[in-house]
């Protein structure tokens, strides 16, 4: 079956990977540009391309989806595009291409948390602690997370409790592997013609906003619970800091919830290496 597969980050590698498992690899893949990264500025290939390199398959790395990009894609017959994590909005004439259009992988249960950010908000709304995450299957059109829905499921379905975790690094594997598993499923029925797309309940829609490296500050007067849902929807980016009394950025690497407080365990100072928070406090005194 020919498709093309847009996306960027290890969400997107993780959903290839399920769909290779399923004996479903991209005749295509679209991904981001190189760019320069970390204090050397080393120009860094996005995972998806390195993924291509991997199991040789072809690429294409657009600045912009711009017309050579699309007439290079409508001159290839393709059944469907999948994207997952692509980072760009994809006009609605290149969703128009395929003859069975293009199905997005979204980390949540839709219509709730569309936007750029749906797995740190469920962490910061609480929404694993009460087993409410998942992921949906769902057509695209030219609205953001907006189309009628193919298939759900929730975390807990597959988990035997409630799905607890550490950071939005550990939900973003668990809920990619859960996508990328349901993608295999719902494509060969969509293809055949077995599902019939269900229109989402916008009126019960929420909305996520794209983070910054702002929202990683924290006041530790604040509520422990949600100092301690910052920390784990922060973690491993934009990471969750403090000021000192001097006005020095301070780095939480390493805290818990214990009995009901939020406990610093590991930091790094400005300008310094990591340390034990008990140690930092004695060196500020």
């Amino acid at each position: 079956m020919q498709y093309v597969f847009f996306g960027t980050d290890n969400f997107s590698v993780i959903v290839l990977e399920e769909l290779k498992k399923a004996g479903s690899v991209p005749a295509l893949v679209v991904t981001a540009t190189d760019k320069k990264m970390g204090r050397g500025m080393r120009l860094t290939s996005p995972p998806v391309k390195l993924w291509a390199q991997k199991s040789a398959v072809q690429f294409l790395q657009p600045q912009k989806l711009d017309d050579s990009v699309y007439y290079s894609l409508q001159s290839t017959v393709y059944k469907l595009f999948v994207v997952a994590s692509y980072g760009k909005i994809i006009p609605k004439r290149f969703l128009d291409i395929p003859a069975h259009g293009a199905l997005n992988v979204h980390p949540s249960l839709l219509p709730l948390y569309r936007g750029p950010s749906p797995l740190e908000s469920q962490i910061l709304d609480g929404a694993d602690e009460r087993g409410e995450v998942g992921v949906t299957i769902m057509q695209m059109d030219e609205e953001m997370d907006h189309g009628p829905i193919l298939a759900q499921q929730e975390l807990g379905q597959v988990q035997s409790s409630k799905f607890k975790v550490q950071s939005c690094a550990e939900l973003q594997d668990a809920l990619a592997h859960l996508g990328g598993q349901l993608l295999a499923e719902t494509i060969p029925k969509w293809l055949a013609g077995e599902i019939t797309p269900r229109e989402q309940e916008h009126e019960k829609a929420t909305y996520t906003e794209k983070i910054t490296k702002a929202d990683g500050l924290i006041s530790l007067d604040d509520d422990a619970e949600k100092n301690y849902r910052k920390f784990r929807a922060f973690t491993p980016w934009p990471s969750v800091y403090f000021f000192d009394e001097k006005n020095r950025r301070v780095k939480i690497t390493d805290a818990a919830l214990e009995e009901g407080k939020f406990v610093i365990k590991k930091v790094i100072p400005e300008g310094k290496k990591e340390v034990r928070y008990e140690d930092f406090l004695r060196c500020a005194e």
